[in-house]
């Protein structure tokens, strides 16, 4: 993901990528040094946290597309965003359409109440359920089961499938590329800074 993320941003006329940081680097040191105004974050669950403080206390924006973020987390990620007066966007999923998805699965359940998550990932996938299966349910306002799926061969994939009387109702998302994260990360460069503080879910930039 951060590849693709690289690939993106140089593709458009109006960014400018003035750094790349992997493993190990000195993340507030490479943002002082580079100037940047927002950092994109698609690394590991136990490495999020550190990294978001260390993005928001050197005075940048974050983007963060790292899913296992918890209640918690947000909590101090929104403390942080006031205290340094700088935005953060954490998006379970920066596929259009799953976003699409996860809309109209709010609007289903409204008719149909029945329902299950069925989420489908690589296999090196650490967390489960995926961010973008527990945003659906929060979304859908139920407690709405979730069965999640390792294996290879797959990237993200999801349906929220509804069951009622004589009938079924399924609402399938599939990501077959990575390139289909890119369209949201870069609308999320573009407008986080016109956002306030913690936002969480692409859905607020549509």
């Amino acid at each position: 993901m951060g590849q693709e993320t690289v690939k993106a941003v140089q593709n458009e006329a109006d960014l400018e990528l003035v750094a790349q940081t992997d493993v190990g680097d000195d993340l507030a040191k490479v943002i002082k040094q580079s100037g940047a105004d927002v950092v994109v974050d698609f690394t590991h669950p136990a490495a999020v946290m550190e990294n978001i403080r260390q993005i928001l206390k050197s005075g940048a924006h974050a983007v963060i597309g790292t899913t296992g973020l918890t209640d918690e987390n947000q909590k101090e990620v929104k403390g942080l965003c006031d205290a340094h007066k700088v935005n953060c966007l954490i998006a379970p999923n920066f596929a259009i359409g799953a976003v699409l998805m996860m809309m109209f699965a709010k609007e289903a359940i409204k008719y149909m109440p029945k329902a299950e998550i069925i989420e489908f990932h690589h296999e090196q996938k650490v967390d489960k359920p995926s961010g973008t299966a527990i945003k659906t349910g929060h979304i859908m306002g139920k407690d709405v089961p979730i069965h999640s799926v390792r294996l290879p061969g797959m990237v993200a994939h999801q349906e929220v499938i509804f069951g009622g009387l004589g009938q079924t109702l399924t609402i399938r998302h599939d990501s077959i590329s990575r390139d289909s994260f890119m369209p949201g990360v870069v609308m999320a460069v573009r407008k986080i800074k016109g956002l306030k503080g913690l936002v969480y879910g692409l859905e607020n930039l549509l």
